[in-house]
């Protein structure tokens, strides 16, 4: 069976393309056709939504869906407008063209808002009100979704990158390393707290992680922080596998970054999150959580979404 994914892949963003290899290695019953901001061989363009886009060659995207049994949106907060209400115009905008096709949609492992604008909202409600399926990946996404009242099952599940690092080894902590993981867009708060936990104590090493090592922006506010930490240590991150090493090595972190956060809840880390806004994506990995309870979760999501696929 044959099923378009979609997601912000091909940005160069490591928790985007762990989310890939999550729908790639855990599906193989499935035939993946993945739409990507950059296609790699096999992969095809996102569908036009905006000037740039119009010039990729989308019509080959419009054969791959109409082989397909449906489209499915694949993890992620796809469904927020905290940057720009045109990320849920352009994921409305692919729901749309599956309806034309008559194609059902599946919205697998979402989060969900927050929302800063009506625009935004109303995208996102429009695609999860025709959605055959749909599974989000936290509490606060879950009373988003609920508060439209459609009149559908919402399963709660957790984020299903976590099962890729669930119980990896977790032998090589290093003694008292400080591992500090922002984002392009890192705000002061962030930056402040990196400062005072550094000089809160002693620590052996400074190791600042940056996971989209292709944004220029990110290798600045890198350098930035690490230049106010002094001796810290700035590695460039591509893989799923080598975010697992780097933190398995730690016996602090900071994160600003979900994935981050979610390879040190995996790994048993200390850990400290700062959120971008109130509500966002971040704020649901605060506190206490059990790595086997989150597992569970996410085999539900896993095994709800195969009944469904195999329905369809």
């Amino acid at each position: 069976m044959s099923y378009l994914l979609v997601g912000n892949y091909g940005v160069g963003n490591l928790g985007d393309e762990a989310l890939k290899e999550y729908f790639l290695k855990s599906f193989p019953d499935v035939e993946w056709q993945v739409l990507s901001v950059h296609p790699a061989a096999g992969e095809y363009p996102h569908f036009p939504a905006g000037i740039h886009s119009l010039f990729a060659p989308w019509w080959r995207t419009i054969g791959a869906l109409r082989r397909s049994k449906g489209m499915v949106f694949g993890g992620g907060t796809l469904f927020t407008d905290i940057e720009s209400p045109y990320a849920c115009f352009l994921w409305w905008a692919h729901a749309f063209v599956a309806r034309i096709f008559h194609k059902p949609v599946i919205l697998a492992f979402q989060g969900v808002g927050p929302f800063r604008t009506g625009a935004g909202e109303w995208f996102a409600r429009q695609v999860f009100r025709h959605a055959a399926f749909i599974s989000v990946r936290d509490e606060a996404s879950a009373k988003r979704v609920e508060s439209w009242r459609l009149n559908k099952e919402i399963v709660q599940t957790f984020d299903p990158v976590f099962s890729l690092m669930h119980k990896q080894n977790n032998d090589e902590s290093t003694h008292n390393l400080f591992l500090v993981i922002p984002r392009s867009n890192c705000t002061a708060t962030f930056a402040a707290r990196a400062q005072k936990i550094a000089t809160s104590q002693q620590w052996d090493h400074i190791v600042i992680l940056s996971l989209e090592s292709g944004n220029i922006r990110e290798r600045q506010v890198c350098e930035r922080i690490g230049g106010a930490l002094g001796s810290a240590k700035i590695v460039m991150v591509s893989t799923l596998a080598h975010l697992v090493e780097h933190v398995s090595r730690a016996s602090f972190v900071l994160s600003q970054r979900y994935h981050g956060a979610l390879a040190a809840l995996a790994l048993g880390k200390r850990l400290e999150v700062v959120p971008q806004g109130e509500g966002d994506k971040l704020a649901e990995l605060k506190g206490e959580w059990d790595p086997e309870v989150l597992f569970k979760l996410v085999k539900k999501g896993e095994e709800s979404l195969k009944r469904a696929l195999a329905a369809l």
